[in-house]
């Protein structure tokens, strides 16, 4: 299409079409850590009961059905029902996800170095709109996502998550800042029922 879009240290990407579903591609060849981000069709912002069952089309979510409340902003050691965080992205967060059959603890420091670094959100005092949270529904070792958008990575680059967060951070419907209803437990489990999502 011609267009190129900035992309932080990935340099300038080139813009291309997608088949499979997905609006349009952002980078070919892929960046660092094989990192591929790609707009995604909007499956719709309604709300469902807390726990309800959700599916989604794209993985990870990018829209889509979601609870009733978002999730306070901050790193999960415990996977967190998707329905959530789907709301998080909603309000403009973005929401960083992984698999890894080892935990991958350096890569997970990495991640939690980079969200202290994030410049402040002016409009959000005392944190900014971004969540680290574990997914053993990813198909992939890491991802990140936000509303209508989606990248998906061999590895954490600390670069090119940073990217797709100063491209897409506070850029969704409803753009607010208010923190949310804090799942977690002292011990990293979550407070919720058995089940939940599922």
């Amino acid at each position: 299409m011609g267009r190129k879009t900035p992309w932080i240290s990935l340099g300038l990407l080139g813009l291309a079409s997608a088949c499979g579903g997905r609006a349009e591609v952002f980078g070919a060849p892929p960046g660092a850590c094989g990192a591929v981000s790609a707009a995604e069709p909007l499956e719709g912002a309604g709300h469902v009961p807390n726990c309800y069952p959700l599916s989604f089309e794209s993985n990870p979510p990018s829209s889509g059905a979601h609870y009733e409340n978002w999730a306070a902003h901050g790193v999960y050691p415990s996977p967190l029902p998707r329905g959530f965080w789907v709301h998080n992205l909603e309000h403009g967060a973005i929401v960083l996800t992984y698999n890894c059959d080892d935990g991958c603890p350096d890569e997970v420091a990495r991640a939690e170095q980079l969200m202290d670094e994030l410049p402040p959100d002016a409009s959000c005092p005392g944190g900014r709109r971004v969540l680290l949270v574990p997914d053993p529904l990813l198909d992939v070792r890491w991802a990140a996502s936000a509303w209508g958008y989606t990248l998906r990575a061999d590895c954490f680059d600390p670069g090119t998550f940073l990217g797709f967060y100063v491209q897409h951070y506070a850029k969704a419907p409803e753009d607010v800042c208010s923190e949310g209803v804090e799942l977690r437990q002292p011990d990293g489990s979550l407070d919720l029922p058995p089940g939940c999502g599922q």
